[in-house]
Formats: structure tokens, C-alpha cells, sequence
């Protein structure tokens, strides 16, 4: 960094993530972070909901942020939804591709994506 208007600039570009992992929108999407989480590929996962969501214009009623164990580590990386007055969704095995996927017809649509969730994984 050579300037404070370099870094005023650096904090105006990351902003939008650091809102989106703080926000409190109207939907949550929570990440889990724990070693069992990294090891199969969440942070890839966490990016692409992050950079995602704000992509798509999302950030004010979305909300990404991250956690530890969720407790089912056989089907990492998991990501749960939670919306007022509607059941969690759990998502579980998921790639960056999904989460694109997710965005686009669960955050945007308002569709839960019923093969990727973990009822679907242990019928």
C-alpha cells in the first residue's frame, strides 16, 4: 500500500463482502467451517455464495456467513438456509456450481433444490 486513498479504495471494493457475512437479511445462508467443512472444499464453496449474492443483487435481504460442525460431517461441505416462518433447507455435498445453482432458483426463485438437500442424500 503506497496511499490512503489506495486503501480507502481496497476497503470500498471489499465492502460488499464484509456486509454480506454481517447483514442481517431476511434469509441466512450459513456455511459450515469446520476442518471436516475445509477439507472437502467449503471455502470455494463460502466464496462463491458470497461473491455470488452481492453478483446477483442480493445482498439486502441475503445474508452469507460461516459456522463450525453442523454435525454430519460424512455429507460436507453443508450449507443451511433458514427463512422467517419456513423449515431450514440443508444442503450438503456441494461445489461452487451448486451454490450458483442455488442462488439462482432458491435465493432468487424461492425453489428448494430437493436432490441436493440431506433428506434427499440419506433416502
Amino acid at each position: 500500500m503506497k496511499s490512503l486513498a489506495e486503501l480507502a479504495a481496497i476497503r470500498e471494493k471489499m465492502k460488499d463482502k464484509v456486509i454480506l457475512r454481517e447483514g442481517s437479511g431476511e434469509i441466512r445462508v450459513v456455511v459450515g467451517m469446520a476442518t471436516c467443512g475445509i477439507a472437502a472444499g467449503a471455502r470455494p464453496v463460502l466464496s462463491a455464495f458470497v461473491e455470488g449474492v452481492s453478483k446477483e443483487g442480493l445482498s439486502d435481504k441475503v445474508t452469507v456467513s460461516q459456522t463450525g460442525c453442523i454435525g454430519v460431517c460424512q455429507y460436507e461441505p453443508v450449507v443451511e438456509i433458514f427463512e422467517a416462518g419456513k423449515e431450514k433447507v440443508t444442503y450438503v455435498k456441494m461445489t461452487p456450481e451448486k451454490a450458483a445453482e442455488v442462488i439462482e432458483k432458491h435465493l432468487k426463485g424461492g425453489n428448494v433444490i430437493q436432490e441436493y438437500t440431506i433428506s434427499n442424500a440419506i433416502s
